[in-house]
């Protein structure tokens, strides 16, 4: 367990709590922000614009956070798979993967899933436990080629909306002005179909979703995926109807052929 608390995957509400907390101006909250996913500080000592003893007050008890992978296996296309160690000392995998002028990051949610497709190697594996937004966000952040980087989809390790409380605050921070400022049309979630906490991350966002289908038939979707059985695709369709993709935001259906 780490042994300080991480600044890098704090939103800017969270920010601003902590420097109320060690009575440091409001305004500071926007500097570290800054430094933290601008700048892409990897020190408290690097925020050169908070005074000394501000930035020795953080330092007793926050670092910024950013861990590097523990290894990468490079495949013949030039696509990158990146191996990180948990916070829980369990691995996640990220795989970066250049198409031209796109490079595209698919990055996990959690160690592991208790979705339990039956086509999926990390289903079979059980939840060992859900990424906190430092560590989702680590992904990216620590990554080699972060400034190549075109697009995020979470497609990796997890079901995302299963870690919603994680994946909330990093989809604020990377498309926030104050955080990485990125459009939400360069973010894809991916989900099996979670409808009990579908309609808050539609409500939340503005970014692409990608729906697991694979079988368009109840009983044999069943089979594959047992999320149907709890999360029938009926109400998730039911629930997509109530929401404007005709626009930038678009929805997707995954089917494996």
């Amino acid at each position: 367990m780490p042994r300080y608390e991480y600044l890098y995957g704090q939103t800017l509400s969270q920010l601003e709590a902590l420097c109320n907390r060690l009575e440091m101006p409001r305004f500071a909250a926007k500097q570290i922000a800054r430094w933290l996913y601008d700048k892409h500080a990897t020190t408290i000592e690097a925020m050169s614009d908070l005074s000394v003893r501000h930035r020795a007050l953080l330092a007793e008890t926050y670092e910024v956070g950013f861990t590097a992978p523990e290894k990468v296996s490079i495949s013949a296309d030039g696509t990158k798979k990146y191996l990180y160690r948990t916070s829980q000392n369990h691995f996640i995998e990220s795989a970066y993967i250049p198409d031209g002028d796109r490079a595209t990051l698919c990055i996990s949610s959690q160690a592991g899933c208790r979705m339990g497709c039956r086509f999926c190697a990390t289903g079979r594996q059980g939840l060992q436990h859900s990424l906190s937004t430092n560590e989702i966000l680590n992904q990216i952040g620590s990554l080699p080629e972060r400034e190549r980087l075109t697009n995020v989809v979470f497609m990796g390790m997890g079901e995302p909306l299963d870690n919603l409380d994680s994946l909330l605050p990093t989809l604020e921070i990377l498309t926030s002005a104050w955080g990485f400022g990125w459009s939400p049309t360069r973010i894809t979630v991916s989900t099996a179909g979670v409808a009990s906490r579908l309609e808050r991350f539609l409500d939340a966002t503005q970014v692409h979703l990608a729906v697991s289908l694979h079988n368009p038939f109840p009983h044999e979707r069943a089979e594959i995926m047992p999320v149907e059985k709890a999360w029938p695709i009926r109400e998730v369709v039911e629930i997509l109807r109530r929401y404007d993709f005709t626009h930038q935001r678009r929805v997707s259906f995954e089917y494996i052929v």
